[in-house]
């Protein structure tokens, strides 16, 4: 078997405590292996572990990996967004602060899938989370979109300064005019160049929330959001512990 490091070890080479450790292990970020109900981590992954973080991150700083999001390790948010979005019965996105998706939009109404399958809507839908990135709305505040629903957003803060967003929407708070949103809906099939009448049907399909369901959301975006930012603290911690590593030593 290959030379195992245990915990300590682990911990003393990465400069992480205990908690990061096991939380790493839980969302996947690290691999290891458990020999008499102890965790052992193979020191040839580590190692190759280590030289790949180098590699994905050398020549970049801070600044650029916040804009781009890659502060953040996409398949363990994606999951807890996932998650967020079924609970609570609305679309969720991440998206740097330009408004571009960095996640797959979790739990999409028919409708919203629609427009952003059209290149032109998509667009319209990205100007709509760039503008959402740079409100200045207090927490549990929702905004409209280009198509008229409703959304809720939380900045994620990473070192004191915002780095992504999450939405949360595709609903409405209350029930729409009939004719204001019939001739909203005919506008967008014209400037999309969609069939007369395909937007229509999808409309129908928009969820009205309950009150006491809309204020879950702010609540449970703050939480999120939350959540995202001790992620993304954790990561820059840790490729800047890689780096001085990578500078150092190599594991011998």
């Amino acid at each position: 078997m290959s030379d195992l490091l245990t915990v300590r070890q682990l911990q003393e080479l990465l400069q992480l405590d205990r908690t990061t450790i096991y939380r790493m292990l839980k969302d996947g970020r690290l691999q290891g292996i458990k020999v008499g109900g102890r965790w052992r981590f193979e020191r040839s992954a580590i190692e190759a572990w280590l030289r790949a973080s180098d590699q994905s991150f050398a020549g970049s700083d801070e600044s650029q990996d916040a804009s781009t999001g890659a502060v953040l390790p996409l398949h363990c948010i994606q999951i807890i967004q996932d998650v967020f979005a079924e609970i609570i019965g609305v679309g969720a996105v991440t998206t740097s602060l330009n408004g571009e998706p960095l996640t797959e939009i979790s739990n999409p109404q028919p409708f919203c899938r629609e427009i952003l399958a059209n290149e032109s809507g998509r667009q319209a839908c990205v100007r709509s989370w760039r503008e959402l990135a740079r409100s200045q709305g207090r927490p549990g505040m929702f905004f409209r979109c280009h198509a008229g629903l409703e959304y809720g957003c939380a900045h994620i803060r990473v070192r004191e300064r915002d780095t992504n967003l999450i939405v949360a929407g595709q609903y409405y708070s209350e029930p729409p005019d009939e004719e204001e949103q019939a001739r909203r809906v005919a506008r967008m099939e014209r400037e999309l160049k969609l069939a007369p009448g395909r937007l229509g049907a999808l409309a129908d399909t928009i969820p009205v929330l309950e009150p006491r369901v809309r204020e879950k959301i702010g609540f449970w975006l703050e939480r999120v959001a939350s959540s995202f930012c001790q992620i993304g603290q954790e990561r820059l911690d840790l490729i800047s512990r890689l780096r001085q590593i990578a500078e150092m030593t190599a594991i011998e």
